[in-house]
């Protein structure tokens, strides 16, 4: 039923609890998972900093670097699963990234983290999930926080 997966993270704690949802997915005939990071632009342009300070211009390429590591724990984490996995770093505004890859890949099913990294960011700007929920073509699943 969901044979092709897509997997939006920011490597939150929330994203992470999202795996096991991954694995169980397993047996409902998942076969495939494309695992996406999205570098958010937004966060990079700011051009008179980069005066001030040239080591941020290449904070973008370090994020990428360090998503990919990420990612490649949670490829060998669903390889152990059973599971094909592809990484995808993109660069963007991450619900259209995100939106953009579902087409893509022609996924039949996105799981998300209900929370990022960024919870003040979220609440001024509106989630990424949610926003994700409203204009995704395929079912949503969204992952919530664990009761503390």
């Amino acid at each position: 039923m969901f044979r092709k997966v897509l997997y939006p993270t920011d490597f939150s704690d929330v994203a992470k609890i999202a795996i096991n949802y991954l694995k169980q997915l397993k047996d409902a005939g998942t076969e495939e998972v494309v695992i996406l990071y999205v570098v958010d632009t937004r966060n990079l342009h700011m051009p008179n900093i980069y005066d001030a300070f040239p080591d941020l211009s290449q904070i973008g390429e370090k994020q990428e670097i360090l998503a990919e590591e990420k990612a490649r724990q949670i490829v060998n984490e669903l390889s152990n699963a059973g599971i094909k996995t592809t990484i995808r770093i993109e660069k963007g505004i991450p619900f259209k990234e995100i939106l953009r890859v579902e087409k893509e890949e022609n996924v039949s099913l996105i799981i998300i983290g209900s929370h990022g990294t960024s919870n003040v960011q979220e609440m001024l700007l509106g989630s990424v999930s949610e926003k994700v929920v409203r204009k995704a073509e395929k079912p949503v699943l969204v992952v919530k926080r664990q009761p503390d």
